[in-house]
């Protein structure tokens, strides 16, 4: 009877462990509030905003303008205050999108089709930039070429990611197969460290993870997703069915903040560096390397998703049997927000400089 007993109380007490550690991980009771203090990165003195809004990112170049609308908020006069909240990998993005702890966010267009494919009401209202992802291998590698790789280990973020699906349209060019190379998910962050322990050989991702292999010394680009896929598309802003329903209006500041954002950042490149660098938790002058060392590198423009442009994916998905079935662009992509005319947000110089010296 005692062992029983201490048995029970045992898994009961592992239980509300457990549970414990989901509601501190979800936080429920903060449905469209910044998670925590560490989502806040700049408090601002927006006075005129009645209501916020917490939007998903991760530390990506795809990703950047989520942080720089969420600096935009606070510090101009707008209706909504955008708290960014970093994650760093896409499962856990998933994972509080369909907990609805957040409900927009920056994310893998091809994951996004997926959820949409399971039955997540998301719609794509925006893209993050266009192109910004490069295939690294080491160094001193002597591979030259995507059939060099063969045998070798190559990471990417997600199956469902364009990384993947592009790289495996490139191996169907070059007459490779589909196992000629082994592929291993990893979070971004991760890939220029294990590509330096050797744990991989090559891997494919959005900046600044590219640049910071070279500027480390420990890798080089072997191909702009550019050259492979002209126009190259990540990542976009994914907004919950429920939050564009019941508020409109934030997702009109959002999108908007998002478009003006891009605008702002494609022009003060150095400045949108300094920015994010906290956000990102990186280092300024690898972000710098990334956004003024080639303009073409990233670009933040011509963002307005179209149904070529994701028709596009979807169809390589479908081919690699990732997605298993089309869906209607109408019920995927919702261009009611997007402003007809994008104005760069008005961000200054002095705002930017002061946060940081804040810090």
């Amino acid at each position: 009877m005692s062992m029983k007993f201490t048995f029970g109380k045992l898994i009961l007490g592992i239980v509300v462990v457990l549970t414990a550690l989901g509601l501190l991980r979800y936080k429920p009771w903060e449905k469209n509030g910044a998670n925590s203090a560490r989502d806040v990165i700049h408090e601002g003195v927006n006075k005129k905003a009645t209501r916020e809004l917490t939007v998903g990112y991760l530390p990506v170049t795809c990703h950047l303008t989520c942080p720089v609308t969420d600096f935009a908020s606070k510090t101009t006069e707008t209706s909504t205050n955008f708290n960014s909240r970093v994650f760093s990998d896409f499962p856990t993005v998933v994972s509080a999108l369909e907990a609805k702890q957040v409900q927009a966010t920056f994310m893998i267009v091809p994951l996004a089709m997926k959820l949409r494919e399971q039955g997540v009401p998301v719609k794509i209202c925006y893209l993050g930039h266009r192109d910004g992802s490069e295939v690294v291998v080491g160094k001193n590698s002597k591979i030259r070429s995507l059939r060099d790789l063969k045998g070798k280990k190559m990471a990417i973020p997600s199956l469902y990611s364009n990384q993947n699906f592009v790289i495996h349209k490139m191996m169907d060019d070059y007459g490779m197969q589909p196992n000629d190379i082994e592929f291993i998910i990893l979070p971004p962050p991760d890939m220029p460290t294990s590509l330096a322990a050797g744990a991989i050989d090559a891997y494919f991702v959005g900046e600044p993870f590219c640049a910071k292999a070279e500027l480390d010394g420990i890798g080089r680009v072997l191909y702009y997703a550019r050259d492979i896929w002209p126009n190259f598309i990540s990542c976009a802003l994914v907004v919950h069915e429920d939050l564009i329903r019941q508020n409109p209006g934030v997702v009109q500041d959002l999108v908007r903040g998002i478009a003006a954002s891009g605008a702002w950042a494609e022009t003060h490149r150095k400045e949108a560096a300094k920015l994010v660098s906290p956000y990102f938790r990186q280092d300024e002058k690898v972000l710098n390397y990334v956004l003024t060392s080639d303009p073409k590198r990233v670009s933040y423009v011509q963002l307005t998703p179209t149904d070529e442009d994701l028709q596009q994916i979807e169809d390589q998905g479908i081919k690699l049997k990732l997605l298993s079935k089309r869906i209607p662009m109408h019920e995927l992509i919702d261009r009611e927000f997007v402003p007809k005319k994008i104005v760069p947000a008005p961000i200054d110089d002095a705002s930017i400089l002061k946060a940081s010296a804040a810090r």
